[in-house]
């Protein structure tokens, strides 16, 4: 892992330094308290209910402008709504090196989804070969973090891979040649959620989601020769527009609720509601495509829900416990006591 940070004050959005009580812990360290866990659950899952509206908007657009041209749009726009919800503060990189690294190879998992998607895969084929993130997460967060993942995490994180086999019942048409690629992607996605949270110790979430939308530009500019708008045009029409418009701004909002997701919560609490992408992504697909859920896709949602909601709940009995341990260190040190 190149150029890992120490565990340095935690930023918010704004740029102030957070009490040391909200820092992401240090290798060994103990998990963060109860009350922040449950805060970053929250907002991993407003995070992935608005990942999961800009791929429907970015899938719905790919057929004009194609993947370069989407990238572009993503970095430009992306980068200006951080800048203006961070009022221009907290965005100077710190650890520059990981924070590139980690950009870099995002830009590469965005262009392979983008592939997929402008090839024809549909979304919830794509969300199913995604599904093994959280899996990866939870195991790449022992030896990249040093995080403590008890049997219960494990045990709500495969109940909710085993929803997903149960929603898309993966078979042999899911194996067609984007699979692979969308495989390796996920990979590089799982160590992208890790880098966050090492990153979330010495940058804001606003500089991570930031340097992340600036390097689609880049990457887009160097696919262009490779992958042209299939309409022949690089200005997309007015419908097409507005649809790159809103995935570039919403993507901001995404990333910034990623960053702060991860400074406030382990790996391993959060991987499960990866999950709840599906969810959504099945709900845009009827909305937008006509893809009508059969009963083992809600059965499988059901099941999802039933795991995130495990791990929320287990946060807050251990939030319940900790706040009982502290009235009763408060009520030993009284005086007269």
């Amino acid at each position: 892992m190149p150029d890992a940070p120490g565990a340095g004050p935690v930023k918010g959005p704004a740029g102030a330094v957070a009490t040391p009580s909200s820092a992401t812990p240090a290798r060994g360290a103990p998990l963060p308290r109860g009350e922040e866990t449950v805060r970053g659950i929250a907002l991993i899952a407003g995070a992935y209910l608005v990942i999961s509206g800009t791929d429907a908007a970015v899938k719905w657009a790919l057929p004009e402008v194609g993947t370069a041209v989407a990238m572009i749009w993503r970095g430009v726009i992306g980068a200006a709504c951080v800048a203006l919800l961070a009022r221009g503060r907290g965005l100077f990189p710190r650890n520059r090196r990981l924070l590139a690294v980690r950009s870099l190879l995002h830009t590469g998992v965005s262009a392979t989804w983008y592939w997929a998607w402008a090839r024809g895969m549909p979304l919830a084929d794509s969300y199913a070969v995604a599904a093994a993130a959280p899996l990866l997460m939870t195991v790449l967060a022992i030896p990249m973090l040093g995080e403590s993942v008890g049997w219960r995490r494990w045990t709500a994180t495969l109940v909710g891979f085993g929803g997903v086999l149960v929603m898309l019942q993966p078979s042999g048409d899911l194996w067609r040649i984007e699979t692979p690629a969308l495989l390796l992607a996920v990979t590089a996605m799982a160590v992208t959620r890790i880098w966050t949270r090492v990153l979330a110790r010495s940058d804001t979430p606003s500089a991570i989601a930031f340097w992340l939308m600036v390097a689609h530009v880049p990457m887009g500019l160097a696919l262009l020769p490779a992958f042209p708008p299939p309409s022949g045009s690089f200005v997309p029409s007015l419908g097409a527009a507005v649809a790159l418009i809103g995935f570039g701004a919403a993507n901001a909002v995404a990333h910034i609720l990623f960053g702060r997701a991860f400074a406030l919560a382990p790996v391993a609490v959060l991987a499960p509601f990866e999950y709840s992408a599906l969810i959504w992504g099945g709900l845009l697909g009827f909305l937008i495509w006509g893809e009508v859920p059969a009963w083992t896709t809600l059965a499988g949602a059901a099941i999802i829900v039933g795991a995130g909601l495990y791990t929320l709940r287990r946060e807050r009995v251990r939030r319940a416990a900790e706040r009982r341990e502290a009235a009763a260190a408060a009520a030993g040190t009284a005086p007269g006591t």
